[in-house]
């Protein structure tokens, strides 16, 4: 896995870090002379994450590299999933500049040569410079977001207390598909896992929350015994 090679950088701890640049400054080489109608991202993605994620989607549209950018960070979203605790590994304070040139390498190594135009690469950069690679995870996640936007699709997150199979996934989506949720467009299934919603499932799509979990119901009850009480 990619944080085992890595993780022998942490132990070299950086007595002295760059200071960062501002967000607006590390951004601009990006976003600053795009032409508005052919290059701003489709949908709104907030946070830190969103507004990188933006940035890159903004300059991948200028140089049209849209799609080698997608799928270098659909290859380096596969390696998050593969690998829990690479982000950790990625936002540890002890990574020089020297290291975190090695881990962009090993990442860009990850991408498959995909990335011909550089844009993912200078953005690693940008995003090294910075001290932000830890959102890189967060990132990939909102570019997707931004690129199924972008062809029409509408994201469907299905969030389960354990995985879910296929065929529950399909019945979910078929159902979802013919609810007003679904706005006509074409759903993109993005299912995660997490075990504190203790049961049930929350169901995201668009800026639209279903919540329907166990961890949610105890809350509401502890609030209503609460309020009685």
């Amino acid at each position: 896995m990619l944080s085992k090679q890595i993780r022998p950088l942490l132990s070299r701890a950086a007595a002295h870090q760059n200071a960062p640049q501002t967000l607006a400054a590390s951004l601009r080489g990006y976003a600053q002379a795009a032409a508005v109608q052919d290059t701003k991202p489709p949908v709104a993605v907030f946070g830190l994450d969103g507004t990188y994620a933006s940035a890159l989607y903004t300059a991948a549209a200028k140089t049209s590299s849209l799609d080698s950018t997608s799928k270098s960070l659909a290859a380096l979203a596969e390696v998050f999933r593969k690998d829990i605790k690479l982000s950790g590994i990625l936002t540890a304070p002890t990574l020089d500049a020297g290291d975190k040139s090695q881990i962009i390498q090993e990442l860009q190594r990850h991408m498959g040569g995909v990335d011909k135009s550089d844009t993912v690469k200078n953005f690693l950069k940008t995003l090294s410079d910075n001290n932000r690679l830890g959102i890189l995870q967060g990132v990939c996640e909102k570019f997707a977001t931004l690129m199924g936007a972008a062809r029409g699709e509408l994201e469907l997150t299905v969030t389960s207390a354990a995985k879910l199979d296929s065929k529950t996934l399909q019945r979910l989506e078929a159902a979802v598909a013919k609810s007003e949720y679904s706005q006509g467009k074409r759903l993109k299934v993005a299912p995660k896992v997490n075990p504190d919603i203790m049961g049930g499932l929350v169901v995201e799509i668009g800026d639209r929350t279903i919540d329907l979990s166990v961890s949610s119901k105890i809350a509401k009850m502890n609030k209503l015994l609460t309020d009685t009480l």
